[in-house]
């Protein structure tokens, strides 16, 4: 009775929801012949309701999913980032959600944070705005610390958003479950997965200690980046609820008007924001997956400083070689290296021949050399090498597809800085001095110290283990003596099959330690 009536609270509010974004005219511009057959009559269901007179299609999504909540918001822009399930175009609509929420009032604001420190607003801060900026989980606003007079940003969570993201999310995953078992076309796309992995950032983000965290994390890795900076956090001044950082003196990347206005060269901060995204997911493994011009300012020095960091992307270190050699090979044109890279990788199966894999490669790269810089787009390249790949049965990578989302975000920005960015000249320099420093000999080196260290350690380990056999031979003779049963013949096949794994385990360790001098010597 209970688990019914349960499912008719997340059919009611899914069958909500379908109704606004029905009612806006959301899939009035799809074509029936596109979807499912077991779809088409709720698709002309939902145009019957569509209001008359409105702009409909994608156009309307973002004042739909608007009317829906924080929730919806965050899953729009949380779709936002993934083109490879809905598509460029809703993607391109999705990304206005940014803007699209109102402040909640002043004195929630004031509750919460007295609230998480115990203490009056006062004795915190001597001067504290209306919020300046509002989103799905906070806002933002102006203040001044008490005990110093610093200039901060103070972030404060949206009241009862955990409680209400809850509820959504255990609806999103009722629906997703329900279109993973009844349409087939649904589930090469993984919707569970996709509301897994969008629990799992809300929960990061609606804990702003671990966005603290992040921040920390990512100033750390930009200390000596002579143009990019992090604002500082406050940690005595932030807890689950409230974040505070610097206060960012500058101007948006937004307000082109007040960039020229202060003379800042916009070819040169467009550079900027290339190589400093460049340099944080190959160099770092750890990027801004959010790199909007609202997230983006030009300080007092020049310097690019980000702000916003609730959702952040890792590459580990095979993905980072991936990402600079493929670049790298369409830089240079080595389309078999491009080709290998991904089936060394794993990424391509390795059923797949090399020359055919790079053949596909060269359909995509030759035709941006026979174009002026202006007329290149990185993003539209990875775009189309992640369509080829799925032919040759490429499987999907989320972090992959945060990162092309990415560099199409950092790519628009860098365009309306400056149309005529030469985005392959602006990246060779920092994908070719990180292939230098990681796959040249040096880094073979480093690599060969390493690998004889782990020999070391694993030679170490060698007496112990042999110590462990001769117990388990002792333990296997008491426990025959005991009545299990073990013939003597049975404990001493069971001793020597431990000494030969011994045996065979030290003349291993020794073949691999002279394989690696002498590949590292040729």
């Amino acid at each position: 009775m209970l688990l019914g009536l349960v499912n008719l609270g997340h059919l009611g509010r899914l069958a909500r929801a379908g109704f606004v974004l029905a009612r806006e005219g959301v899939f009035s511009g799809i074509d029936p012949r596109m979807v499912p057959v077991e779809a088409r009559l709720p698709l002309a269901v939902a145009r019957l309701i569509a209001r008359r007179n409105v702009a409909g299609g994608m156009t309307r999504l973002p004042a739909a999913v608007t009317q829906l909540g924080p929730s919806y918001i965050k899953l729009g822009q949380f779709l936002a980032t993934r083109p490879d399930i809905v598509g460029p175009v809703a993607v391109k609509e999705l990304e206005s959600l940014r803007d699209r929420v109102a402040p909640f009032p002043q004195a929630v604001a004031v509750a919460t944070i007295e609230a998480a420190f115990d203490k009056p607003l006062a004795q915190l801060f001597s001067e504290f705005s209306p919020a300046v900026a509002a989103a799905s989980i906070a806002q933002v606003h102006r203040a001044r610390v008490a005990s110093d007079g610093r200039e901060v940003a103070v972030k404060v969570a949206r009241p009862g958003v955990a409680r209400l993201f809850r509820r959504d999310l255990s609806d999103m995953y009722f629906a997703a479950r329900i279109a993973e078992r009844w349409l087939p076309d649904a589930r090469r796309l993984k919707p569970v997965d996709v509301v897994d992995t969008l629990a799992r950032s809300v929960t990061m983000e609606m804990d702003f200690r671990i966005e603290a965290a992040a921040a920390s994390e990512f100033a750390e890795n930009a200390e000596n980046d002579f143009d990019f900076r992090v604002p500082a956090i406050d940690w005595t001044l932030t807890a689950k609820d409230v974040l505070t950082l610097d206060w960012v003196a500058g101007t948006s990347l937004s307000d082109v008007a007040g960039l020229q206005a202060r003379g800042v060269d916009l070819p040169d901060v467009g550079r900027i924001v290339v190589q400093s995204f460049l340099r944080h997911a190959v160099r770092d493994g750890f990027f801004h997956a959010d790199m909007h011009q609202g997230n983006l300012f030009v300080d007092p020095d020049g310097r690019l400083v980000a702000v916003d960091f609730g959702i952040m992307g890792r590459l580990d270190r095979k993905e980072r070689r991936f990402l600079a050699e493929i670049l790298y090979g369409f830089i240079t044109r080595n389309y078999e290296r491009v080709a290998e890279v991904h089936i060394e990788a794993g990424y391509v199966p390795r059923t797949h021949r090399v020359a055919d894999f790079a053949q596909a490669i060269r359909a995509i790269g030759e035709p941006i050399h026979s174009r002026t810089a202006d007329q290149i787009s990185m993003a539209k390249l990875l775009t189309l090498l992640f369509e080829i790949t799925a032919l040759f049965d490429m499987r999907t990578r989320t972090e992959l597809v945060m990162l092309q989302k990415t560099m199409v975000v950092v790519e628009g920005v860098a365009r309306s800085l400056d149309p005529k960015l030469n985005l392959w000249a602006t990246s060779e320099p920092v994908v070719r001095t990180w292939i230098e420093e990681n796959l040249g000999p040096a880094a073979k080196l480093q690599d060969l110290g390493g690998s004889l260290q782990s020999l070391y350690h694993a030679a170490v380990a060698l007496p112990e283990l042999m110590t462990r056999g001769e117990r388990i031979v002792s333990q296997l003779e008491d426990a025959a003596e005991n009545g299990l049963g073990l013939s003597g013949e049975t404990v001493e096949g069971l001793a020597s099959a431990q000494m030969r794994r011994i045996r065979w385990l030290t003349l291993a360790l020794w073949i691999i330690a002279f394989v690696m001098i002498f590949r590292t010597v040729l």
